[in-house]
């Protein structure tokens, strides 16, 4: 076990009940801090070794779905123990959105539902808001639902966010059959009837994030999350391609299609060097910067290991190795949109419209 294990956490609890839930985080809160900075520093160890942003970006989301399990365990089996659950007292813990990606930036919220099979209990009330309670102590940034499959569905229908952020959502520990039944649903009941309307709010979605960081790929100070050519692009056509061909991961773009195997490739590389940069940007600044200033590219220059050469200094050499990486992205954008728009000529018109409106502004 490591110093701050999931095991070695709880036995620090001991084995009698902790009714008073001040006094469950006056000694679990400390603990957990220090797991969180040994955590940090073990991942930016790791990207300084590798110089592998996914590397980084999976350890982080490894070492918070252990923090997430501990803080359940220790308020299941202390504060709020169910010796016999009814059928309403189930729960599963799923995470969502860029959490449930299985990926995290040091500074990244952590997006996580708390499942119910039908309307929330006293019990389950209890549970979220003591493991909330800890999350907050311990200042991470908790983006947070709780509602039944049935409110999930219904949300997910009406409000494209949720919809998007279920359509990565990756269960953790809790009711499985729960989870599955959700999984099932939201897949035939909202996924299967809705593609068109999907790709059209993301493109629209897209437009104006765009719009809003910057229309160029080339500002002297890009967004490396939301700018043109950063991450976010690359989630775009991924939750596209996911919803209209329903894939679970990104190397079956190949198997549908989408991608030749040099283009997943290149994929690939594109969002391990984003990812890289961005987690560099989190640890050098101490927060979740996404704006790659004019200080910053010399420090993260410096961080990667870039070094004069060819007349150019480091952060020229920097610079032109993310702009290349942001053209890349570009054109991945045309080459998917314009597979989808082939494969859409005869089965759905509206969405041969969409893709080849986006692959001409692409």
């Amino acid at each position: 076990m490591t110093l701050h294990s999931p095991k070695s956490v709880l036995k620090t609890l001991g084995g009698e009940p902790i009714r008073d839930a001040a006094e469950l985080r006056a000694r679990l809160v400390p603990v957990l801090k220090a797991m969180l900075e040994q955590g940090h520093e073990e991942a930016q160890a790791k990207l300084q070794e590798s110089q592998n942003g996914f590397v980084c970006a999976r350890y982080l989301c490894e070492r918070m779905d252990e923090l997430v399990r501990i803080v359940h365990d220790a308020v299941v089996q202390h504060l709020y123990l169910a010796a016999n659950p009814s059928a309403g007292e189930r729960l599963a813990v799923v995470a969502t959105g860029g959490y449930g990606r299985g990926t995290l930036a040091p500074g990244s919220d952590v997006d996580l539902l708390f499942l119910l099979p039908y309307k929330q209990t006293a019990w389950s009330e209890s549970v979220v808001e003591a493991m909330l309670y800890v999350f907050w102590d311990l200042k991470l940034k908790v983006g947070h639902a709780t509602r039944s499959v049935e409110e999930c569905l219904r949300e997910a229908h009406a409000d494209m966010t949720i919809r998007t952020s279920l359509l990565e959502a990756r269960f953790l520990f809790g009711d499985r059959e729960l989870f599955d039944n959700l999984e099932k649903r939201f897949d035939q009941e909202v996924v299967a009837t809705s593609a068109a309307e999907f790709v059209d709010a993301k493109l629209k979605e897209r437009d104006a994030r765009v719009a809003k960081a910057g229309a160029s790929r080339y500002l002297v100070e890009p967004n490396v999350k939301d700018g043109k050519g950063g991450l976010r692009d690359l989630n775009t056509l991924f939750w596209i391609a996911k919803y209209v061909y329903r894939v679970k991961e990104p190397k079956e773009l190949v198997k549908a299609g989408l991608f030749t195997q040099a283009e997943f490739n290149l994929f690939s590389r594109c969002e391990e060097f984003l990812w890289r940069v961005r987690c560099h940007m989190h640890f050098a600044t101490g927060r979740a910067e996404e704006r790659l200033t004019f200080d910053l590219q010399r420090t993260i220059a410096e961080r990667i290991g870039f070094s004069p050469r060819g007349g150019l200094s480091a952060v020229e050499r920097f610079m032109k190795s993310y702009f290349l990486i942001a053209k890349d992205v570009g054109d991945l954008t045309a080459i998917v949109c314009a597979e989808l728009e082939a494969r859409q000529t005869k089965r759905r018109p509206m969405l041969d419209r969409m893709f080849g409106r986006f692959r001409r502004r692409s």
